[in-house]
């Protein structure tokens, strides 16, 4: 049996609501917020015939008041000499205290009759109230609609106590935030709700209800905000009501009482605000383009446009941002291109990809922005990889833009992926031609593309492809593949990958790159390697050309010195004097490895590691430094910036590796931001290239990237 109400009596209530937002911790002042206080009639309208715990319950709210929840002096309340009509209007009054109808059902709401053409605010007052009352009188756990959405509920049931305790992360509803795909640069939330009824004669004497959300940003926890809400219903006294009317079935009742009654959902609506007196997006770019120029680029100010400016983007339809973008400066348009598309709503998706002809070659500069704002997008969708899917297969007048398109829509995969998202039918697509790319293509140059977007996307099933062509590619690919694999959770690290990247380290099979032994040799001791295999490492050194050796010996000492996941086992190998002795430890170069500690602090840790091989000749091979940011349990791959040199030596008259005699002269770079792959530069390749480059140099920099970029980006609805 569930609760129920007796036939020709009103229950009266004092009924409060009460918002407030403060600080985590408390602040002097006790925060802001506001408290609705009225006084509620509950009353038996129907009951079915076939059950007496189905009924129909008349909810009827009136002498309305609005006051602060904290105490304020006069000269800072909002509220002195106000009254609820001039708070909420006298529509929205009147409409607040016209009566709903519950179909309540066990104790359940099963229905909310209410006016549709209500304010949203008012609409969700009386979800919040009704849901107020929803309960049942068995402990166990259930999933329940409420003002919340589809939540998981628990009851506890003693006496005439019920306790209802909702996990509030468990609430579904229609309409849902968003928040960075990176939990570093997220946004974590904690939360509670709990309900305290006393129950009498069959039905409520009293209801408290207390939820708490707190908010906190990732990387400075001390950023952080708590939302409190109360609703507290208590009875007051009980007298003669309104005798219940015949009838076989709710929905006929309810149209006798009024025919403009309809039902309503029990979970809230979002509330859509409206900016009254705001500018236009063209009025808006009016006041902030002068700091979107370059030389405001390095000011606070720029920043603060940059934020406003998408945040007014998110409000507007297509034809006003293309205005925007086609009455922007050339100096200032790369940066607008960063904003709208930093937006990531539908029109500005629709806007950008109009403004922009991928056919042009000329265009390279606003496409490649577009692109990297695309694959640094905080909450990316499926729409978002289609509209890149259909720039791939349209036409691309540049290669390097070809490339990019490619590398980004990985990136877009991983993000879509770590969010669920895997199956869907565009990211499905963009799987398959990722992962089909390097076997189909002809070209170094198309396969090394295709393994820098897997490096973005990550995907569990393309680790047995990077492993065959860390093993049977040319130095480049290898090098490539093997770092992609070091991308990955060293649980999917298996040891048929193992054992191939012993084969490329001890050149087991055919004779590698220093280069790539390194890499192989660096993804070996990240990945939770055995004592043989750690042993063997060891025992090589003293054997390999002359900067290797010095590499793998720093190498050893910096996961001595910086307690890496491999530091035990490497010091138990080296109680073995045959791979620790003197003449090992004693080779000298040029090359190292270093880690440390950029910043340690209580939220976030970051660490820095910075390897350098050099050539027997004394000339730069490769350089490789990273930047990782972690906070709790999760990792950021801040940075990573690769220079890479080969087949210099002829240009000193120096005799070249083992191995490396035949190499193309060659130099470029490779980077890595914010966890997305960039498309690499090449400063030259060739002898020839090179002697061009030397005189056509104009002394401007080259820049790998450029742009804005949003990393904090979080909506809670």
């Amino acid at each position: 049996a569930g609760l129920r109400l007796d036939n020709g009596k009103l229950h009266r209530f004092s009924y409060s609501t009460e918002v407030l937002l403060d600080q985590a911790r408390g602040s002097v002042e006790g925060g802001a917020g506001y408290r609705m206080s009225s006084t509620v009639d509950i009353s038996l309208v129907w009951r079915s015939p076939s059950s007496k715990d189905d009924q129909l319950v008349k909810v009827a709210v009136r002498d309305v008041r609005m006051e602060n929840v904290t105490p304020r002096p006069d000269n800072r309340n909002i509220f002195l000499g106000s009254t609820a009509e001039s708070v909420l209007g006298k529509g929205n009054l009147a409409a607040l205290q016209r009566p709903l109808i519950l179909h309540w059902s066990a104790g359940k709401v099963k229905t909310l009759y209410s006016y549709q053409n209500e304010h949203t605010v008012i609409k969700n007052l009386k979800r919040g109230l009704a849901s107020l009352i929803q309960l049942q009188l068995t402990s166990g756990k259930v999933e329940e609609v409420d003002v919340s959405g589809k939540c998981a509920v628990e009851y506890q049931a003693a006496q005439n106590r019920v306790t209802r305790i909702k996990n509030l992360d468990s609430c579904k509803t229609a309409e849902t935030g968003f928040t960075s795909h990176s939990e570093v640069l997220g946004v974590s939330s904690k939360s509670s709700s709990t309900t305290e009824f006393i129950l009498q004669d069959g039905f409520i004497k009293s209801a408290v209800s207390e939820e708490a959300v707190t908010l906190l940003v990732n990387t400075r926890r001390a950023t952080a905000a708590t939302v409190l809400s109360r609703q507290k219903l208590e009875l007051v006294k009980m007298e003669a009501g309104p005798q219940e009317v015949a009838g076989k079935d709710p929905g006929s009742v309810v149209k006798k009482l009024d025919p403009k009654l309809e039902p309503l959902g029990l979970a809230a609506d979002r509330v859509k605000s409206e900016c009254k007196g705001c500018p236009s997006l063209w009025q808006h770019w009016q006041k902030v383009r002068k700091h979107f120029e370059p030389e405001s680029l390095s000011h606070a100010m720029a920043s603060r446009s940059f934020l406003a400016l998408i945040q007014t983007v998110r409000r507007s339809q297509k034809e006003e941002i293309l205005k925007v973008l086609q009455n922007s400066s050339r100096s200032a348009l790369p940066q607008v291109v960063d904003a709208v598309t930093s937006a990531q709503t539908s029109a500005s998706l629709e806007a950008v990809l109009q403004f922009l002809d991928f056919s042009d070659p000329k265009g390279l500069v606003l496409q490649e922005r577009f692109l990297y704002a695309c694959g640094f997008s905080s909450h990316p969708n499926e729409r978002m990889l289609k509209a890149l899917l259909g720039v791939w297969n349209g036409k691309i007048g540049s290669s390097d833009i070809r490339e990019s398109v490619v590398i980004i829509m990985g990136a877009l995969v991983r993000k879509l992926c770590q969010k669920g998202g895997c199956e869907l039918p565009t990211v499905l697509q963009v799987k398959k031609l990722i992962l089909e790319g390097p076997e189909g293509s002809k070209e170094e140059a198309e396969v090394q593309m295709y393994l820098l977007a897997m490096k973005n996307a990550l995907l569990p099933e393309a680790i047995p492809l990077l492993t065959k062509f860390s093993e049977s590619g040319t130095g480049p690919v290898s090098t490539i593949a093997i770092t992609t694999l070091q991308r990955y959770d060293h649980a999917l690290i298996t040891e048929e990958v193992k054992k191939a990247l012993n084969r490329i380290y001890h050149q087991n099979r055919r004779v590698y790159e220093k280069s790539v032994r390194a890499a192989a040799a660096d993804v070996l001791f990240s990945s939770s390697p055995s004592a043989m295999v750690v042993q063997n490492l060891l025992l090589s050194i003293g054997s390999l050309p002359h900067e290797m050796n010095k590499y793998m010996l720093s190498k050893v000492q910096d996961i001595l010195h910086f307690d890496m996941s491999a530091s035990k086992v490497v010091r138990s190998a080296l109680r073995n004097m045959v791979a620790h002795n003197y003449d090992r430890f004693s080779k000298i170069g040029s090359s190292s490895s270093f880690s440390g500690y950029m910043a340690r602090a209580s939220d976030t840790t970051s660490t820095y590691s910075l390897d350098i091989l050099y050539s027997g000749s004394g000339i730069l091979r490769r350089s490789n430094m990273n930047i990782y940011a972690f906070s709790g349990d999760t990792q950021l791959h801040a940075s990573q910036v690769v220079i890479e040199a080969q087949g210099l030596e002829s240009l000193i008259a120096a005799t070249a590796d083992a191995g490396e005699e035949e190499l193309e002269s060659f130099s470029g770079m490779s980077a890595l931001l914010f966890d997305v792959q960039l498309r690499p530069v090449t400063f030259f390749k060739g002898y020839s290239d090179l002697m061009a480059k030397m005189f056509t140099a104009t002394g401007e920099p080259i820049n790998v990237v450029k742009g804005l970029i949003l990393l904090i980006d979080h909506s809670q609805v």
